[in-house]
C-alpha cells in the first residue's frame, strides 16, 4: 500500500520548513519564486493530494456566499433552482462554506437591487444571482467588481462586468431551437407568436436573447413565409384576461397557428386557449414543472425545453467553492444542455438524478 506524502516529506525533500510549504500550499504570506516553484515541483513529485476536508477544517473558516434569487414560494421554476442552490449547500457546508438566502420580487426589478444592496452589505466571500434586470444588474455588477467580490450568473448571462461564470443555457440559441420545434407543425404562410407571460419583460435580457434566437432561424431558412408576432403579457394570473387577450389575438390573426412560450408559464396559455376553444395550435414552452408535464403528456404542449434549474443553482455554488477553497480556474461559460422533452421520453427525464458533481 502506497504512503500518504505527509507535507514534512515535502519540506524535507524541498530543503525549507514545513511552515513554507503550507503557506506555498495554502497561497499566504511572501514566499520567493524560487522556492514556491521548488516546493511546487516537490509536490509534484510525491503526487502530493492535499485534503481539502481537513484543510477547511483546520483553519475552522467560514466562508460565506449570498444567493440572491426570485421568491421560490412563487414559481415553480425558482423553487427548482433554489432546491439545486440547497443541494450545493450540503455538499460544500462541510468545507467552511455557508450559503445565506435573500429573495426578491420576481415582478419588481427595484426589489432586486435592494434586496442584492442588503445581501452584499454583509461582506460576502461570493455571490450568485440571475441578472435578469439590465439597469438593476448593471448597479449590483459595479459594486462586485469595485469591491473584487467573486460573482456567478444563473439563468441569464450578461453582456458587462466580469463575472466568474454564467452557467444555464445559451438563451439565443434556446430561442432557435424553440422556433426549429415549432417549425414542425407550421405550414407556409401561417403565423407564429413569441409570448412573454411574464413581468418587466422589455428589461430582461435572456427574453430578448430567445425572441433573437427565434426570429434568426425563420430569417435563416427563408423558404416558408412564417410570419412572426410578439407579445408580452404581465396579467397573466388572472385567468379571463388572459383568455380574452388570446381570443383578441387569435382575431386579429387568423393564421396564426403556433405559440414560443417564452418561460415555464406554457400551462397557463394552455387553460386560456382550452376556454376559448383554440386547441389546435402547436405550442413549444420551457421547464419540467408538474403542470406542463401534464398537459405535455395530454398532447396540449408539443415540445418542453428543460433549462435544468436545479443543476444551475448547484453549479453556481460548486463554482464558487472551486474559486474560493479549491483555488481552481472556473470555465467562464458553463452552457447547460438544451434537453428536448416530449411525452414519450418525460419519464426518463423525471427519473433522471441530476448531475451533480464537485469536482470534474
Amino acid at each position: 500500500m502506497k504512503r500518504k506524502v505527509r507535507i514534512k516529506d515535502i519540506a524535507d525533500k524541498a530543503g525549507v520548513s514545513t511552515g513554507t510549504v503550507d503557506r506555498v500550499l495554502h497561497k499566504r504570506g511572501n514566499v520567493s519564486e524560487a522556492v514556491r516553484k521548488r516546493v511546487l515541483e516537490v509536490v509534484e513529485e510525491l503526487g502530493y493530494e492535499r485534503n481539502l476536508l481537513a484543510s477547511a477544517l483546520a483553519y475552522n473558516r467560514i466562508i460565506p456566499i449570498v444567493a440572491v434569487l426570485p421568491d421560490p414560494t412563487k414559481d415553480p421554476y425558482w423553487e427548482q433552482l433554489n432546491k439545486g442552490v440547497e443541494h450545493g449547500l450540503k455538499v460544500v457546508k462541510h468545507y467552511g462554506m455557508s450559503v445565506s438566502f435573500y429573495y426578491f420580487d420576481y415582478s419588481e426589478p427595484k426589489s432586486f437591487e435592494r434586496v442584492a444592496e442588503e445581501a452584499l452589505a454583509t461582506q460576502p466571500a461570493g455571490m450568485l444571482f440571475p441578472p435578469m434586470f439590465a439597469q438593476e444588474a448593471n448597479k449590483v455588477i459595479r459594486v462586485c467588481d469595485e469591491g473584487g467580490t467573486p460573482y456567478v450568473f444563473i439563468n441569464t448571462n450578461f453582456a458587462t462586468g466580469t463575472p466568474l461564470s454564467y452557467i444555464g443555457q445559451d438563451s439565443m440559441q434556446s430561442g432557435v431551437l424553440g422556433a426549429r420545434l415549432l417549425d414542425f407543425g407550421l405550414s407556409p404562410g401561417q403565423t407564429a407568436c413569441i409570448l412573454s407571460l411574464d413581468y418587466s419583460t422589455k428589461a430582461a435580457q435572456h427574453l430578448k436573447d430567445k425572441e433573437q434566437g427565434f426570429r434568426s432561424y425563420f430569417e435563416e431558412i427563408g423558404n416558408k413565409e412564417v410570419q412572426i408576432i410578439r407579445h408580452n403579457f404581465e396579467a397573466f394570473d388572472d385567468d379571463q384576461q388572459l383568455a380574452d387577450f388570446l381570443n383578441d389575438l387569435l382575431r386579429q390573426h387568423p393564421s396564426l397557428s403556433g405559440f414560443f412560450i417564452t418561460n415555464s408559464r406554457a400551462h397557463k396559455a394552455i387553460d386560456a386557449l382550452s376556454q376559448i376553444g383554440a386547441t389546435q395550435v402547436k405550442l413549444v414552452g420551457f421547464d419540467l414543472i408538474d403542470k406542463n408535464i401534464n398537459y405535455l403528456r395530454a398532447n396540449k404542449i408539443d415540445f418542453l425545453i428543460n433549462q435544468n434549474p436545479m443543476e444551475q443553482g448547484f453549479q453556481g455554488i460548486v463554482s464558487l467553492f472551486k474559486h474560493l477553497i479549491l483555488k481552481e480556474k472556473v470555465k467562464p461559460v458553463q452552457y447547460l444542455p438544451l434537453d428536448i422533452v416530449v411525452k414519450e421520453n418525460t419519464d426518463y427525464y423525471l427519473k433522471r438524478e441530476p448531475a451533480f458533481q464537485l469536482v470534474g
